[in-house]
């Protein structure tokens, strides 16, 4: 009697337990996802909902995502890095340079005439954090980092076709480092976060403003303004932004392995090298957009691209004694930049075609 006692009871705690661990098992997570960007932008659409489907995807729609873009859950830009440091909200895609000064290690990858493309770039910004800078962002957990396109001057009425016309040009821009390009090149910067540009373009508040092409139909830059300069690759690019995708740490390390699993094959090198891939790639529709229009494109070549290069060059002498006085090696983060971008530029060599018999 007793032992048959013993064994109703032990099959009834089984009984209990297993919906417990099934449960667990099948535990699903849905997450909210904030960022600034419009709607109908590249980013949110080929990149942000992109890794949204493959997520919910892989994990069998075990996760899920409330999707907010332009700021819809209240805040501004500037607030998105705490939002997902507090809780707020569970992932964010941001500028680091949103806030000046705060992330200073990774200005190195907007300095003048740094990036070549933005995979390559991406891929040594997220080797470099790793790797130089591994407490940058240590109150989240970044999933990645990445940047756009080579930078674009636009404006409004006088087209740029070397420094000189840059002088007294009220100019947006959207971190510490190209705002003070900015004012080095002779223009008047105006520092502000993207979703002000089209309202300061029409008012006149600025004359123009620097952005990568991809970005420019979503906020009707190619309608607001008539000139744009673009820089020949062969002369390098202007400048470049950093970015930053983030998770809440609390709500990361609640999710049960197998999703925080998924979360991980979904983070790191290669996914940042995809962002930063996919972003340029939307250079081509935002250049065709100013086109369209009848707007005059201009081409910075290599030779005058030199004299940009030359004005631009205190800001790496700066950034570096600024890095020194902070308690780090400028020098050598300068050059472990140069030498990753370097590395993750140099394409594998292409495999000769078969020869037929």
């Amino acid at each position: 009697m007793i032992q048959r006692r013993s064994l109703l009871k032990s099959g009834a705690a089984a009984a209990l337990a297993a919906p417990a661990i099934t449960g667990f098992a099948q535990q699903t997570v849905t997450l909210k996802f904030h960022t600034f960007m419009a709607p109908q932008s590249n980013v949110w659409l080929n990149m942000h909902k992109a890794w949204m489907n493959k997520v919910e995807k892989e994990s069998g729609g075990r996760i899920k995502f409330e999707a907010y873009p332009a700021m819809q859950l209240g805040g501004t830009p500037v607030q998105l890095y705490d939002q997902a440091r507090d809780g707020v909200v569970d992932i964010i895609w941001t500028l680091p340079g949103n806030t000046a000064g705060r992330f200073p290690r990774v200005e190195v990858f907007e300095l003048p005439f740094m990036m070549t493309n933005a995979e390559a770039t991406s891929k040594a910004y997220w080797e470099y954090v790793q790797t130089m800078a591994p407490d940058e962002f240590k109150e989240t957990q970044v999933i990645a980092l990445q940047v756009h396109g080579p930078g674009v001057i636009h404006t409004a009425d006088k087209p740029v076709k070397n420094v000189a016309d840059m002088k007294g040009l009220k100019m947006r821009a959207p971190t510490r480092q190209v705002t003070k390009l900015m004012g080095t090149l002779g223009a008047i910067p105006v520092g502000m976060p993207l979703p002000g540009i089209p309202d300061a373009l029409s008012k006149g508040t600025i004359n123009g403003a620097v952005i990568p092409w991809e970005v420019v139909p979503s906020v009707k830059v190619h309608e607001l303004t008539k000139n744009h300069a673009e820089f020949d690759p062969a002369g390098g690019s202007l400048y470049t932004t950093t970015f930053v995708m983030a998770m809440n740490k609390a709500k990361y390390n609640s999710l049960p392995p197998d999703l925080k699993k998924i979360i991980d094959n979904n983070s790191g090198m290669e996914t940042s090298g995809w962002l930063g891939k996919v972003q340029q790639e939307g250079d081509v529709a935002g250049r065709k957009a100013a086109s369209d229009r009848g707007n005059a494109i201009f081409t910075v070549s290599p030779e005058e691209a030199q004299e940009f290069r030359r004005k631009s060059r205190t800001l790496e002498v700066e950034w570096v004694e600024d890095m020194n006085k902070r308690g780090y090696d400028g020098r050598k983060l300068l050059d472990t930049a140069r030498a990753l971008i370097e590395k993750h530029s140099k394409a594998p060599a292409a495999k000769a075609p078969a020869k037929k018999a």
